[in-house]
């Protein structure tokens, strides 16, 4: 009897025990579920706002005087300003080449904006992976609102490099009111003609044309609105590049905006800051959307400009000197600032450089995303460095190329000192902290230094790949003729 009891208790026992255990791995998977919907929660969304040809001194952050940016103002304010910070070319294609691919442009043949003249076949070599592939793969909803300027092909197409959502035009700028460049777009079509500029094209989303009807900025920001939207309703994050086409030619504003600014009396200067002003509404708006879906909390938002402001359509790089296209300050250096609540220090300055070839690695480090075996970067993860104060690359060089008619434009930055060397003319070295517009030339008290720097450039442009395309033809022709580029006489010192 006791036998019969004692092999009944342990069967008790036995099924009990496995009860427990099943319960266990039903509340362990349960954790494990709920472990990775927080992990994914807690990778922040990431809204990377870029700008096209914006000033240094064109937003009220950094300066500006008669344009307002109050929305703009508020989050820099509420966040972490960099007034040192530099894309990787002072033009457009180039420039957003290094900012995805986290490479200087030169290293990957993307040195001039892609050809306007009608050759669509050239991109971004499908060999280097963009920072939207890498998010997208650790689970990010990704997109990009606006200018692409990276290729029309297929291979190269937004949807095909890492982005889920794509709205927008693939051409390096676009007209910005519907009714004149659908008019256009659509008696240029019916003439027969073969190539139709890509300012007038339709706007597409996702590789399908769209019929537009708003004001290209007012729309971008509009499908921004959406896409956050959308977003809000996933468990993953996302990754939003919204790429305005503004402040960049035509000038093209509204007649509502205009009127904000009638004080300006410069025809040219009024239009620039009314169409800085329609970002700047635009960015309202979506920050309204975002707290609205209670992702403002858990949202890095990371605004700055392609290159410097272009002068001659109404740009203010104060005190920068020169601007687009330039090697000086004005053509590279950019307004910038960071925002994400309780995480990016409210309310600083970060005085230290930032590239944007950092943007790579730091936004890949956010957002636990695995850069591929063998992806070569020219930026680092300037993260934690950030967030403390601290320079990231202390005694590290950032440098600047622009190739001309039969020569080049260089400049290389470490500390506070700036080689350079434009318009055939002598290297010259500045001291960039003490002398931010580049009027003092203090090459022949430092000539040890101005050595180093002009070697290191030097030896940089060893890495560089010849061009893989040239903006127009001509340029082509030109640089064969004058066998560039010529660094044999670049980097030469008396």
């Amino acid at each position: 009897m006791f036998s019969s009891l004692s092999s009944k208790l342990v069967l008790f026992v036995f099924v009990i025990s496995l009860l427990g255990c099943n319960s266990t791995k039903n509340k362990a998977s349960t954790d494990s579920s709920q472990s990775t919907v927080h992990s994914a929660k807690v990778k922040p969304n990431i809204l990377m706002i870029l700008c096209d040809d914006l000033g240094y001194a064109d937003v009220g952050f950094n300066g500006s005087k008669d344009i307002t940016t109050p929305n703009l103002d508020a989050l820099a304010s509420n966040g972490t300003i960099c007034s040192d910070a530099f894309v990787a070319h002072p033009f457009c294609g180039p420039s957003r080449a290094s900012l995805l691919t986290g490479r200087y442009a030169h290293k990957i043949g993307s040195q001039f904006n892609l050809p306007t003249e009608g050759d669509e076949s050239k991109g971004i070599d499908v060999k280097e992976t963009f920072i939207s592939k890498v998010l997208q793969q650790s689970g990010y909803y990704t997109g990009v609102m606006g200018k692409w300027h990276l290729g029309y092909k297929t291979e190269y197409h937004p949807n095909t490099r890492g982005f889920d959502d794509f709205y927008g035009f693939l051409g390096g700028g676009h007209n910005y009111f519907p009714e004149q460049f659908k008019a256009a777009y659509k008696r240029q079509k019916e003439s027969g003609r073969a190539f139709i500029w890509e300012y007038l094209r339709p706007i597409e989303h996702n590789g399908k044309e769209v019929d537009e009807t708003e004001y290209v900025t007012d729309a971008l920001s509009r499908e921004a609105i959406r896409f956050i939207g959308e977003a809000g309703e996933k468990e993953n994050p996302f990754f939003m590049y919204l790429s305005y086409n503004a402040p960049h030619t035509p000038m093209e504003a509204k007649a509502e905006d205009l009127k904000v600014f009638e004080h300006i009396k410069d025809k040219k200067r009024r239009t620039y800051a009314a169409m800085v002003y329609a970002v700047d509404r635009g960015v309202g708006k979506i920050v309204e959307k975002l707290k609205a879906t209670g992702q403002y909390d858990n949202t890095l938002i990371v605004f700055f400009s392609d290159n410097g402001g272009k002068t001659v359509t109404g740009a203010n790089n104060y005190p920068l000197k020169e601007g687009k296209g330039s090697s000086y300050e004005g053509g590279f250096r950019v307004p910038m600032f960071f925002h994400w609540p309780n995480v990016v220090p409210s309310g600083k300055t970060f005085e230290h450089p930032v590239s944007a070839l950092d943007m790579y690695p730091t936004l890949a480090g956010l957002g636990n995303a695995k850069i591929p075996d063998g992806k070569q970067l020219d930026g680092k993860d300037i993260w934690n460095d950030f967030l403390q104060g601290k320079n990231p690359r202390k005694d590290e060089s950032l440098f600047i190329m622009r190739h001309r008619k039969g020569f080049s434009d260089v400049a290389v930055r470490k500390n506070e000192w700036k080689a350079l060397k434009v318009y055939q003319q002598k290297w010259k070295l500045f001291n960039i902290k003490n002398d931010l517009g580049e009027t003092k030339d203090l090459s022949s008290q430092h000539p040890g230094i101005l050595n180093e720097l002009v070697s290191e450039s030097k030896e940089w442009s060893t890495t560089h790949v010849e061009p893989r395309w040239f903006h127009i033809e001509k340029e082509g022709e030109q640089w064969r003729a004058d066998n560039m580029p010529n660094f044999d006489k670049t980097f030469q010192l008396p």
